[in-house]
């Protein structure tokens, strides 16, 4: 394998191993549920992906957020 990028694990668009705020160490530690987690995810590695890809993760991040405040909303009105 030539391309020694790291895809699987600890990628560099989601922060690197020696990164603190690697967006998994975050979503662990604040415990973040699954469209949270995956909102910080995004907004997190937009931009990383590079420049064509920066659009579509700020699109998935608030794809998230959106379902997470619908189904709250859902839950409210229960």
């Amino acid at each position: 394998m030539e391309n020694n990028k790291e895809m699987v694990n600890h990628p560099e668009h989601y922060g690197g191993s020696e990164n603190v705020y690697e967006a998994i160490k975050v979503i662990e530690n604040w415990d973040l549920d699954f469209h949270l987690g995956n909102t910080v995810k995004y907004i997190s590695r937009a931009g990383k992906k590079g420049v064509n890809k920066e659009l579509e993760d700020l699109k998935k991040a608030k794809f998230y957020l959106d379902r997470k405040i619908k189904n709250l909303e859902n839950n409210i009105s229960e």
